[in-house]
This record gives structure tokens, sequence and C-alpha cells, in this order.
């Protein structure tokens, strides 16, 4: 695979916080823009930047940043810098068959549960997505996408699921942000979000599974070849 030059940190998305709370609030803002592909596989995060960026003191970013550590959504470098790290196809793919598991489980109850009200979130979401695509704002569409996966995990009211579900997309949403490098990827025949929602407002869980499972598969397969093909962990 060809080297790419290090990503630039972009804190477009940070914002100043109160003194409330300051290590959980900056833990939450790093979180969310991680799922949302926000931050790029090989961002560096630097300690006084970040903490520059948010507008607090280092020891509060530093407990962020080392919080995400262990949970594995970020690594250090020799130099202890925090960074976004590369998955590995092999973990790209788990995640991958994880995800086909409970977001599957999780249209299948949204089709049972959530009716007319939630087909109509998700439409709303997905014509969002479709008129960021229209717009060539990858961005917007990549984060909207993560949206409408999520929300459909909410519809499902399992918040145990949900909780995991969001923790792979903390993993996986940096190579998201490589989703629409290539252009947009082409569906043979409808979107199977639109498929999805018409299943979810029919209220056939059955369909609602087949669907999003497509969908996983349809995207996931596009993004294998951006995945690091050795792990780091077991090369020599």
């Amino acid at each position: 695979m060809a080297e790419r030059d290090e990503p630039e940190f972009s804190g477009t998305w940070a914002r100043k916080i109160s003194k409330e709370n300051l290590s959980e609030t900056a833990y939450h803002a790093i979180r969310a823009a991680l799922m949302h592909a926000q931050l790029a596989p090989g961002t560096k995060l630097r300690l006084r930047q970040m903490a520059a960026q948010f507008g607090v003191s280092a020891t509060p970013m530093r407990e962020a940043l080392i919080r995400l550590v262990n949970e594995k959504a970020l690594q250090l470098d020799a130099r202890g810098t925090a960074f976004v790290p590369e998955l590995t196809l092999t973990e790209l793919r788990e995640i991958r068959g994880i995800r086909l598991m409970l977001e599957g489980d999780c249209a299948a109850r949204a089709a049972e549960r959530a009716g007319d009200p939630g087909a109509d979130e998700l439409q709303e979401i997905h014509a969002g997505i479709m008129a960021a695509l229209e717009a060539q704002d990858f961005a917007r569409a990549v984060n909207l996408n993560t949206e409408f996966h999520l929300c459909l995990c909410r519809l499902a009211d399992q918040p145990v699921t949900y909780d995991i579900v969001e923790s792979l997309w903390v993993r996986c949403g940096p190579i998201l942000s490589r989703l629409y490098d290539e252009g947009v990827p082409g569906y043979e025949g409808e979107h199977p979000h639109l498929r999805l929602i018409r299943a979810i407002r029919a209220g056939e869980s059955r369909a609602a599974r087949a669907e999003i499972e497509a969908d996983i598969r349809g995207l996931g397969a596009g993004l294998d070849r951006f995945a690091t093909q050795v792990d780091s962990k077991l090369a020599v």
C-alpha cells in the first residue's frame, strides 16, 4: 500500500468547554469525532495543541486521551503522543462481523417497534446523506451515515447493545473518512437504506435485518483496501 502523508489535526469540531467535568467533556467530544470520521487514521492528537483548542489545561486533556487509549480508540507513539490508529484488515473484518450481528438485531427489533415515526426519522437522515453527496460534501455524508446507523440502533431500544455498537463505531469511524476517496459507490437498484426504511415502516423484521446487513457488507467491502494488511502487533 502506498504511503500517505500524515493527516493534519483539524480542530473544526472542537469547542472550548466549561470548567465543570473538563476531562469528561473532552473525552466525549474526541470520542464523537472518532465515531463520525472527523479524525482520520494516523492523525496525531498533541497534548498542548488539543488543550489549547478546547481551552483547558493539559491535565484534563491528558486524562481524556489516556482514557481513549485504554479503550483502544487511540494509541501512543514512542514519544507518548496520542494518535488515531490504523485498523488492520483482520480488525476491520472482525468489527464488520460484529456489526452485522448487532445492527442486524437492532434493525429487526426496530421494525417491530419503531413504526412510521422511526421510519420518518431515518428517512430524514437519509435525505440529508443524499443532499450532501449531491453537493459533494463527503464529510457531511459520512457524518450523517454514522448517525443513520446509530439512530437505527436507538430505535431498537436496547441500551446495552447500543453502547456496544457505539464503541465499535469509535474504532471503525476513522477509516470511514476514506469512504468516498474514489467517488460515490454504486448500488444495484435501490439504496439499501430506502429498502430498510420501507421494511421498518411495514414492520417486517426479517427484511429490515437483511437490508442493514446488505448496507454494511456493500460499503464495508470497499474499505478493505484502506486497512493495513499486516498486524503490527504480530510483525517481526
